[in-house]
């Protein structure tokens, strides 16, 4: 595994739970209103959760900024604890991390890390975060894009509403006409993913202060 840095690290965590649903499959999940917009269909009309997160890249690895394990681009979670649950659990910390937007606050800007946006489905559980937004936690998250984070002031300035499209790897307020390739277009989950234990993985927005800055190279595997 890969060890981590000697610094103070704060996981993100959810506060309420506000929805418990199967994502990756056909029929629409029955959402609160105010996640219908983080939901996203694939090419072969599977619906799935457009989220956010920050990460290490390593190869063709990412690591959680909490010094967590390694993922690859495409998994499946189970709980490294060996609990009698499925991942996610409402109780535990099983499952990949994911907040519902770049524009958060609490981002890094100061890190040298890798905003993914990411495609959640299998079990999924949806919960308030302190900055306004959604913490997720799912059972089986793809990789969809990996980008540089914008500046936090950039980010600030892009408008709040913004739909899932496709990543094209453009940030752009999607317009009231649907724009040529938007949306599904190119979005496809593979068939078959590796099967990992998850229980220490984050959304990389709750990085605490620290005075050194890690990197891929610092992290040795050990």
């Amino acid at each position: 595994m890969l060890a981590t840095w000697r610094e103070e690290v704060a996981m993100c965590s959810g506060d309420r739970l506000v929805a418990d649903f199967v994502a990756g499959i056909s029929a629409r999940p029955d959402l609160p209103r105010e996640l219908d917009e983080h939901l996203t269909t694939t090419m072969d009309g599977l619906w799935v959760v457009w989220a956010h997160k920050l990460a290490w890249q390593a190869g063709n690895r990412f690591v959680p900024l909490t010094g967590g394990s390694r993922y690859p681009a495409d998994a499946r979670a189970t709980c490294r604890r060996g609990g009698a649950h499925d991942a996610p659990d409402p109780g535990c910390t099983c499952g990949f991390h994911a907040l519902s937007s770049r524009r958060l606050p609490g981002l890094p800007g100061d890190h040298d890390c890798t905003a993914l946006t990411v495609a959640l489905s299998g079990r999924v559980l949806a919960f308030k975060w302190r900055g306004g937004g959604v913490l997720w936690r799912a059972e089986r998250q793809t990789v969809v894009r990996i980008d540089r984070p914008a500046p936090a002031a950039r980010i600030a300035a892009v408008p709040a509403k913004r739909h899932p499209d496709d990543p094209d790897g453009r940030l752009a307020v999607v317009p009231a006409a649907t724009p040529r390739d938007s949306g599904p277009v190119r979005l496809n989950l593979p068939v078959s993913c590796p099967v990992l234990p998850v229980c220490d993985d984050d959304a990389g927005w709750c990085l605490g202060s620290s005075t050194s800055e890690p990197s891929p190279a610092s992290l040795v595997l050990v």
